[in-house]
């Protein structure tokens, strides 16, 4: 796999995986929900999970490219700041789209 392809999957994945608590009731989109609705801090909960789950598939990737790089916090802390900024579509449908009911 070219350094370029691993780049745009782990983009890809990061976009739909920091969407995904928006655009289900479902908890991780796989267990029914005991509510009606998933309140917020239950998609924010996913929302950590999730990054973490793209960090290990985006490690994975690096490693098996070459050499793992050594990250320091800010790597870390803008990568968070990203995942939120990508998640930011999903939020926008969920809770501030007007429904015509």
């Amino acid at each position: 796999m070219d350094i370029s392809v691993a780049s745009w999957l782990v983009i890809v994945i990061a976009i739909a995986a920091a969407n995904l608590p928006f655009f289900n009731e479902r908890v991780f989109a796989l267990v029914p929900s005991r509510w009606e609705s998933k309140p917020l801090f239950v998609r924010l909960i996913e929302m950590v999970v999730l990054f973490f789950a793209v960090g290990v598939i985006g490690f994975a990737l690096e490693g098996r490219l070459g050499n793992r790089f050594p990250q320091t916090w800010e790597f870390y802390a803008i990568s968070a700041c990203l995942f939120i900024v990508l998640a930011f579509p999903g939020f926008i449908l969920r809770y501030l789209r007007k429904r015509h009911d």
